[in-house]
């Protein structure tokens, strides 16, 4: 399993914090050269595009231009900021991660303003919520939404029937409203099926929780609010299922077994599904997918960019809106479980089938009204980093027996200093 995409969050906020920095990053290959050139690269990971899209984008721009791709791995932030930071071996068009583009925001001045090429006049094809998070505050846009992560419950049937559970979707939902009706419906079923756990760890609740809310850890005036009442409510949430005994403390590779034996719920993104079918496809038939506890968070989706070296600003422009186009959205749903930021897609038939995995379930009526419901909180740039200690401390509940007290004064003062380093008061 790509631990990077089910932790993505997780691992954002350490990296950052490890590094002290919101911005670093180097890279090869690349662009560089004159204006209106006939050569352009784009540079992605593993998972942010559908390669099939991708590549018949090459064949479909051939004639005006020749597209080269490259699939970065490794981290990509790091090596994407210290190539626009040298100015050499730029790509043309580049992605940038979900839960970094605050950080590149400050340095818009390196990309070029998607509006100035035209997305204004189809920006209303995209959730309004998804493409202000890459504006600037004068309104620059400086990425075109490729994808989001509208949050939901998945669960296994077979357990819940076992329970006694009535296991529609919709009923299951209405039994857990709220994130203690979630966590007793967690005690209850652990009863009849012993052994098992509702969450595989407390930082994947804290992680909704905190989305779930219209502010984070850095407010519009660079006010560090990390110890504020809205924090510590998600704080007690996510400690909840370790005090109940219902969390299996997973901060490891072992999810892979876990998720196919002894998992009753996973809180996660629409992207998470395939993280489910690919770690446990034993499993298969035996998953359903309800609405989220209290209501659904974001979790990652990415955005296309065009940094200011780009040789061909109009033609990469009409690159980039065919491949996120609402059909090939849709196609890129099928193809990698990337969960289009176009509502037109989930009307598509790549996205309303029923789902084997899911035992036939449709699950775009789950994903598809999340998506339009969730709600958009301010992303400072140094929000992922002011997080991490957060992150640490729950770890240090479930791994060390830390008392959550301990643990939430010290995730505060650690916060605290981080904060002032990056400039936040």
């Amino acid at each position: 399993m790509d631990l990077s995409r089910r932790g993505f969050l997780q691992a954002a906020a350490l990296t950052a914090a490890a590094s002290g920095l919101t911005v670093a990053c180097g890279g090869s290959s690349g662009s560089g050269g004159t204006k209106n050139g006939k050569n352009l690269t784009l540079w992605y990971w593993g998972g942010a595009l559908s390669d099939k899209v991708v590549a018949e984008a090459k064949t479909h721009f051939s004639s005006q231009i020749k597209l080269t791709t490259a699939s970065i791995g490794g981290d990509f932030k790091q090596k994407l900021t210290t190539t626009l930071a040298a100015g050499t071996s730029v790509p043309d068009i580049t992605g940038i991660k979900g839960e970094d583009i605050a950080s590149f925001l400050p340095n818009a001045n390196r990309f070029l303003d998607l509006n100035d090429l035209g997305f204004k006049k189809i920006s209303s094809q995209y959730l309004d919520w998804k493409t202000k998070l890459a504006q600037t505050e004068d309104g620059k846009q400086v990425g075109f939404p490729i994808d989001i992560g509208p949050t939901a419950m998945f669960y296994r049937e077979d357990l819940f029937a076992k329970a006694g559970v009535d296991t529609d979707p919709a009923k299951v939902a209405a039994l857990v409203k709220t994130w203690e009706d979630y966590f007793q419906l967690g005690v209850e079923l652990q009863k009849k099926n012993p052994g098992t756990y509702l969450v595989n760890n407390i930082s994947s609740v804290f992680n909704i929780a905190v989305g779930q809310g219209s502010q984070r850890f850095i407010d519009k005036d660079n006010h560090f609010i990390g110890d504020q009442d809205h924090i510590r409510a998600a704080w007690t949430t996510a400690v909840r299922p370790y005090t109940l005994g219902i969390d299996a403390k997973i901060n490891d590779n072992t999810w892979n077994a876990a998720v196919g034996k002894n998992l009753l719920t996973e809180l996660g993104a629409a992207w998470h599904a395939l993280d489910i079918e690919q770690a446990a496809p034993q499993t298969k038939g035996k998953w359903r997918v309800c609405a989220n506890p209290v209501g659904p968070a974001n979790q990652g989706g990415s955005y296309l960019a065009l940094p200011k070296q780009c040789r061909n600003p109009e033609e990469a422009f009409k690159i980039i809106s065919w491949i996120l186009s609402p059909a090939n959205d849709a196609r890129g749903f099928t193809d990698a479980a990337i969960f289009p930021a176009a509502p037109a897609a989930y009307a598509m038939p790549a996205m309303t089938g029923p789902d084997a995995f899911f035992g036939g379930q449709k699950i775009i009526e789950v994903f598809g009204p999340a998506a339009k419901d969730i709600q958009v909180a301010y992303e400072a740039p140094a929000d992922a980093a002011v997080q991490a200690p957060f992150m640490t401390e729950l770890t240090n509940i479930e791994a060390k027996g830390k008392k959550p007290d301990d643990a939430w004064k010290d995730a505060v003062s650690q916060a605290k200093q981080i904060a002032r380093r990056q400039g936040v008061s």
